[in-house]
């Protein structure tokens, strides 16, 4: 007797391997009918931004392909999940319905919610742990709780038993006909008019084959060298592996798992495979922090911090986005940011740095932006990583730590190149030169082409009158 079907809820886990739902389904013996749900409707969900929803229905069109060979139909619908996914189910006559959780509390609750429909219709379900090393709540502490540091969570989940990465099934079946979906041209995922992600294109490729050939080329040409190599970005000591992991292209143990066997063949110096290993811990940090604080996008994870005297400058928080700031290093990772939707971390770090504390620009400003421009956006680690530079989060960097961003630019790009690639007004000015333009003589401005206030501008605001605005705000809040 043949297997009634199974259908695969597919969501931010678009890949075969190490996919437990997929292999549930496999191992059952069922024939696959893949699901993917657009949902812009159900309460309390984020809505993608626009690098991220270019990134999704790239993403999509891979995962169709390599379903495609093994016969499975990808079907995409829009709705809210509560009623498509049981509507599917009924529609395939589902036996069983599988899907790997997400973290979040409105993620959450909407998975319990679809779970509990389609249990009432004597479906089984079958739900997993694919999008972190550890379940969310698993991670705990000596008071028996998730531990508010990332050190101390980071030794507790060491200790932890880590399962290894399941291999994609070696035989997989399809239905034989699926029900109808949408398009996915028509959902309105990809930007037309204007089509502003040519820059994406050239940057990008997205899909679970080029998620295994990224930590391939990263473990075999840039893994060497990271523990330093990390903060220049200019080098290519980073793995650019995020939005693979955001979108689940990649899982993980899956990350985690070639690490340690490079390092165990030696293959890479361990020190280099630990500050990696290190930052994965970071993401998972950020997750089961999530699971927590759901609103973490909205709130002060710090109370304290409700009362803080952001600005409203939008003519400063304007020139913030567009990369005219009058500082290099900052103005090269906004356009970085804008050209490609991706920035480096340590750059990430700075520019967030310089709107929370030199212009005092509320952090869920440049948190918005992120979410809107990066393909990588994360529900956890954006604005975890964003509090944390605030001050306001679980953790956070002191108060008093305000990047200059003249020394972090002669510090992390030395010799201009990564000021040079991005910004490229100033791309004949000396090393000496190149993150603080405005010290230059009237002779060299003219040699190299630049025009200060014309063609590259002037700060817009003095690093250490910043500094001491800053502190003094910081201050009055401790008070």
């Amino acid at each position: 007797m043949t297997p009634s079907p199974a259908l695969l809820w597919f969501r931010d886990d678009l890949r075969l391997a190490d996919n437990p739902a997929l292999d549930a389904c496999t191992r059952g013996g069922h024939p696959i009918c893949a699901l993917y749900v657009l949902d812009e409707e159900s309460p309390g969900l984020r809505l993608l931004g626009g690098a991220a929803k270019w990134w999704l229905a790239q993403s999509l069109r891979a995962l169709h392909g390599a379903l495609a060979r093994h016969a499975i139909p990808l079907v995409v619908r829009r709705g809210p999940a509560t009623r498509v996914v049981p509507d599917m189910a009924a529609q395939l006559g589902a036996a069983c319905v599988a899907f790997n959780d997400r973290p979040g509390g409105p993620e959450a609750k909407l998975d319990r919610a679809v779970a509990a429909r389609l249990a009432a219709e004597d479906r089984q379900v079958l739900r997993f742990c694919a999008h972190l090393l550890h379940p969310p709540g698993s991670v705990l502490g000596g008071a028996g709780r998730m531990p508010r540091t990332f050190s101390s969570f980071h030794r507790a989940a060491l200790k932890l038993p880590l399962e290894p990465p399941l291999p994609a099934p070696a035989r997989l079946r399809g239905v034989g006909r699926a029900p109808d979906g949408e398009p996915l041209e028509e959902l309105g995922l990809e930007p037309v008019q204007p089509d502003w992600a040519g820059g994406l294109r050239t940057a990008w490729r997205a899909g679970e084959a080029a998620a295994a050939a990224r930590l391939a080329a990263f473990i075999g040409e840039g893994l060497t060298g990271y523990a330093e190599g990390r903060d220049r970005p200019a080098q290519p000591h980073v793995s650019r592996l995020s939005p693979h992991l955001r979108f689940g292209e990649v899982s993980p143990r899956q990350v985690l798992a070639a690490i340690r066997h490079a390092r165990e063949a030696e293959a890479v110096p361990a020190a280099d495979a630990q500050k990696f290993e290190a930052e994965l811990y970071w993401r998972e940090f950020s997750h089961h922090l999530l699971a927590e604080e759901p609103d973490i996008a909205r709130r002060n994870i710090q109370p304290g911090f409700d009362a803080f005297p952001w600005r409203e400058c939008p003519g400063e928080l304007k020139a913030w986005r567009q990369g005219h700031t009058g500082y290099p290093l900052i103005d090269a990772g906004m356009r970085q940011l804008w050209q490609t939707g991706w920035m480096h971390n340590r750059v990430r770090m700075a520019v967030a740095s310089f709107l929370a504390k030199h212009l005092l620009i509320d952090w869920r400003e440049g948190e918005a932006w992120f979410w809107d421009t990066l393909v990588d956006a994360d529900a956890a680690s954006n604005p975890a990583s964003w509090q944390w530079v605030a001050g306001s989060g679980l953790d956070a960097a002191p108060y008093f730590r305000i990047f200059n961003p003249v020394i972090q630019g002669e510090k992390f790009d030395p010799d201009g190149a990564y000021v040079r690639a991005f910004v490229p007004e100033l791309a004949r000015l000396p090393a000496g030169l190149i993150h603080k333009p405005w010290t230059a003589d009237a002779t060299t401005l003219a040699a190299a082409g630049v025009k200060l206030g014309t063609s590259y501008p002037r700060p817009v605001v003095d690093h250490g009158a910043a500094r001491e605005r800053a502190l003094r705000a910081f201050s009055h809040l401790r008070q």
